[in-house]
């Protein structure tokens, strides 16, 4: 036991040595902050990476919390193709969830483990310029039929603004942003957080992007958690798109990476948050705990 710590150790060393003052981003879902033990759990692993030498950036959405309060309030809600309809009642509850509950639950877990850091929403600094998404025809992925959706208060970005966010990595702060923006005129507006956390990624000229989801990465079978992918390509990752092998949850997420990739962050990985130190192994040995996309 004793020698494969060390061992696990050894592998990690070229690994710290290549990512030291390199920037991370990391997306964290509502499904992995709603348990506190997972999320105290992450925040140590995020912590050792910041104290080996890595810069992080920690983006977070809330979609279970929300949804889940808007149930309790009786408020409906609606999905297509992964993106959430928000009408001006869902807005107020994502306000309280996100910039709220959420952000100070994530800052309050790094503070435990002796990181400094800063909560912050896409509006705070500038950070996220958006304007509200204009009516689309849309093909539903689960109907096949084409509808007309209002996304409501639903923001596309316009600028990301990383001034406040490299004035805080540059000077130790672990910067925890939730998935808010705003226009010139203060409107704000229900961000996908994938989207933020690959726009942010590309603008700080990150080494990775990592997304924390409940699920293992992308899977060939999605019922089959062995049939997990280690690495692909984007070429190949669109191509499972194409053929519907993945899930439409799956859909935002793999349209954000190749993106992302395409403009010169070197990899970005889809890992299982909820498993301990999935974060570390990911980054620290060979074999990873999820799926890794790279331009080629």
């Amino acid at each position: 036991m004793i020698n494969e710590r060390l061992d696990l150790l050894r592998e990690a060393l070229p690994y710290i040595q290549r990512f030291k003052n390199k920037i991370f981003v990391v997306k964290l879902s509502g499904k992995v902050t709603e348990d506190q033990d997972q999320l105290a759990s992450l925040a140590e692993e995020m912590t050792l990476c910041q104290q080996v030498g890595i810069h992080i950036a920690v983006i977070h959405g809330g979609g279970k919390q929300l949804s889940s309060i808007a149930e309790r309030l009786g408020v409906t809600q609606k999905i297509v193709n992964g993106r959430r309809v928000t009408d001006t009642e869902t807005l107020e509850i994502a306000k309280m969830v996100f910039a709220g509950q959420i952000n100070i639950d994530i800052v309050s877990a790094l503070r435990r483990c002796g990181a400094e850091t800063v909560g912050l929403s896409g509006v705070d600094g500038s950070i996220i310029h958006a304007r509200r998404r204009e009516i689309q025809e849309v093909i539903n992925h689960e109907t096949g039929q084409v509808e007309t959706i209002d996304f409501g208060h639903v923001g596309d970005i316009v600028d990301i603004n990383v001034r406040l966010l490299r004035l805080l990595l540059d000077n130790g702060y672990i910067p925890v942003v939730s998935s808010l923006g705003a226009d010139d005129d203060g409107n704000v507006y229900n961000i996908n957080a994938d989207t933020i956390a690959s726009e942010i990624a590309a603008h700080l000229q990150a080494e990775k992007l990592i997304l924390l989801t409940d699920v293992d990465g992308i899977l060939r079978d999605r019922d089959d958690a062995e049939s997990r992918i280690s690495r692909l390509t984007v070429e190949e990752a669109e191509r499972l798109v194409s053929e519907k092998i993945v899930s439409s949850g799956m859909l935002p997420k793999i349209a954000s990476i190749a993106r992302l990739v395409r403009r010169g962050v070197r990899s970005a990985h889809i890992i299982n948050g909820q498993k301990r130190n999935a974060l570390l192994y990911e980054v620290f040995t060979d074999e990873g705990a999820g799926t890794m996309i790279t331009a080629s």
